[in-house]
């Protein structure tokens, strides 16, 4: 088994088309049903599993009669797209619903991911679904998307979530099973690679496009998602799911083995950005984050500078800066919110109160 529940709490799951969509344009639902279960298998047993899934223009384009499933031009993309991803979005909340598991739906863009508010935003909305034991099904939104701001495939958003939802592990359910020397099609002898340590030492093995002509993603592409992964603190697998069952069936598979130093998100926070203000906080706050917690506002003693939520700003311990870390405040809400608990915080800024003023998962000690 990849990524058990027992050494992997939070799991991202990515599903290429080739596998979710037949060539006419049908999702295959034997298919799908079983992976269901392996998923609530999963989540019964105490893992937190969000879904990538692909289908969205395959299933569109079909249903519309568009040519090359959908992709002979940007504006037929987008067209399958919004069409699909009601079928797409269907499919799984039926399924699952059948597991006595609830579905959500996320739609993304690139944007959504590089913005510092939006990927606030769109981290504190994965936390809390997984938090409530629900399925978040995510998908690029490919129906607003443009050129210059798409993922292109979503071997890359998967990575990109799982670094948005603090993810132990990223797996790639694709059509094909992991890294090969050579091209497996075209070379019978192709050596199949079991783990990759250093991406740079594999990055000239990855052919051009998708098996399958359905989706958008090669070996390119899933090699690009490892850096990703990896360099958040996550392992990536590559396996093939072109078998029943593929969470709970072992199969041959590649595994890049995520970095052990601080994760890249960790190491731009404590160094790549310049702060917009300052939060002190008491002792007490102060081991607190040492501990590795989040920052709450009752732990707060001042704010300093202006800034917007997102910015970067620096924690002040009583003995000096100890973290730098993503206000999920503005200054003046912060100010505001200095030394109160949860229950007071409602009634002080006149809507609900976010769980911290900077969260564990964006913010660094130093």
């Amino acid at each position: 088994m990849i990524f058990p529940p027992t050494t992997c709490q939070r799991l991202i799951v990515k599903v290429g088309s080739a596998l979710l969509v037949t060539p006419e344009g049908e999702v295959r639902r034997d298919w799908l049903t079983g992976l269901v279960a392996d998923i609530a298998a999963r989540v019964r047993a105490g893992q937190q599993i969000a879904i990538v899934s692909s289908g969205a223009i395959a299933l569109g384009a079909r249903r519309l009669g568009l040519p090359k499933g959908g992709r002979a031009s940007l504006e037929d993309a987008q067209a399958a797209a919004a069409t699909g991803q009601i079928a797409l979005s269907q499919a799984w909340a039926e399924l699952l619903h059948a597991e006595n598991l609830t579905a959500a739906q996320m739609l993304v863009t690139l944007d959504d991911l590089e913005d510092r508010r939006r990927y606030l935003n769109a981290a504190a909305t994965l936390g809390r679904l997984l938090g409530l034991g629900v399925v978040p099904v995510i998908n690029e939104n490919d129906s607003v998307a443009t050129e210059e701001i798409r993922f292109g495939d979503n071997d890359r958003l998967a990575a990109r979530v799982g670094q948005a939802a603090g993810a132990n592990g990223v797996l790639l359910l694709s059509d094909v099973d992991g890294l090969y020397d050579s091209n497996p099609h075209t070379n019978p002898d192709a050596r199949h690679i079991e783990r990759v340590e250093r991406i740079d030492a594999v990055s000239g093995m990855a052919d051009g496009g998708s098996a399958s002509g359905m989706g958008s993603g090669g070996m390119v592409s899933k090699i690009a998602a490892a850096r990703i992964a990896v360099s958040a603190g996550a392992h990536l697998a590559i396996a093939s799911g072109r078998i029943d069952h593929p969470l709970s069936t072992p199969a041959r598979h590649t595994i890049f083995v995520a970095e052990k130093s601080a994760p890249a998100r960790k190491a731009w926070l404590a160094g790549g950005l310049t702060a917009r203000g300052a939060i002190m906080v008491d002792a007490g706050a102060a081991r607190a984050l040492a501990e590795g917690n989040s920052l709450l506002a009752a732990g707060a003693t001042a704010v300093q500078g202006h800034f917007a939520r997102g910015d970067l700003v620096t924690v002040e311990g009583p003995n000096g800066t100890i973290a730098r870390g993503l206000s999920e405040y503005d200054s003046t809400e912060a100010r505001a919110l200095i030394g109160t608990r949860s229950d007071q915080q409602a009634e002080i800024l006149g809507h609900a109160p976010r769980a911290a003023l900077i969260h564990r998962n964006h913010l660094a000690l130093l």
